[in-house]
């Protein structure tokens, strides 16, 4: 199965950390993010891997060497001049996704527990063009959902700010992003002509189109580790769990 790896990222949530090293390389109990998300996607299968690459690109490509590439294959999709953000990265790689099967998008910088081979299999049965993983947590940013889970808009708690694509159907459900979700390949289509651009801002578009549902993870452990504060979190986690057992 293939997986797409974003990246790319600046890290400036972690400067001084990523001030000369990128985000992906940041270390937890010695382990760079990028090998704790490589050898969770290998875990359940996905093998056949394209990261994007921006930030401090060649320290990816060489630790990836040194690494053997953890004997997956690994191809890049090259940010070199301008950071696409998340949508444009994903447009610009889509041509790596060319088997017409739904294929994984995972941030380099969330670590969980979550089952992604569940994730898979719940979105090839919902007749869905995506699906996102979600939880019931604090955050200051919301997809909305309505009671038939279909994504029919996205609220900014800091701003108060919400946009409805579609009429919900009864209320509306307020999750949190996991920064993981399921794509069909048949998105592509909806891609907008610019380059640049919020892969939120694309979903959003396209909820309004076709059916983009979610899959709940709550019971499961979940840290953003682009916040210098989650760091020691997730080592104390990673030192005690079970579920990163390829790690140790």
């Amino acid at each position: 199965m293939k997986a797409f790896i974003l990246a790319a990222g600046l890290g400036t949530r972690l400067k001084p950390l990523t001030d000369y090293k990128p985000k992906a390389l940041i270390e937890l109990n010695g382990i760079p993010l990028l090998e704790i998300t490589i050898k969770k996607l290998l875990k359940f299968g996905f093998n056949d891997i394209i990261i994007n690459l921006h930030h401090y690109a060649e320290q990816i490509i060489n630790f990836l060497e040194r690494k053997n590439f953890f004997n997956a294959k690994i191809e890049f999709s090259y940010e070199k001049d301008l950071l696409l953000d998340t949508g444009g990265g994903l447009k610009k790689a889509s041509y790596f996704f060319d088997d017409k099967k739904p294929f994984l998008i995972h941030n380099v910088d969330v670590l969980t527990n979550i089952n992604l081979l569940d994730l898979y299999e719940y979105h090839e049965n919902k007749n869905a063009i995506a699906t996102l993983a979600v939880q019931k947590r604090n955050s200051s940013r919301y997809f909305l959902f309505d009671e038939d889970n279909n994504l029919c808009g996205w609220k900014n708690c800091k701003t108060g700010k919400i946009i409805l694509v579609r009429k919900p159907l009864g209320k509306i459900l307020e999750y949190a992003f996991s920064g993981i979700h399921i794509v069909s390949p048949k998105i592509f289509k909806y891609f907008p002509e610019k380059d640049v651009f919020s892969i939120v801002d694309f979903y959003l578009t396209v909820a309004s189109k076709e059916r983009i549902t979610y899959y709940e993870h709550s019971n499961s452990i979940f840290f953003d580790l682009g916040k210098k504060e989650n760091l020691t979190l997730a080592e104390k986690f990673l030192i005690t769990s079970n579920d990163f057992e390829e790690l140790k």
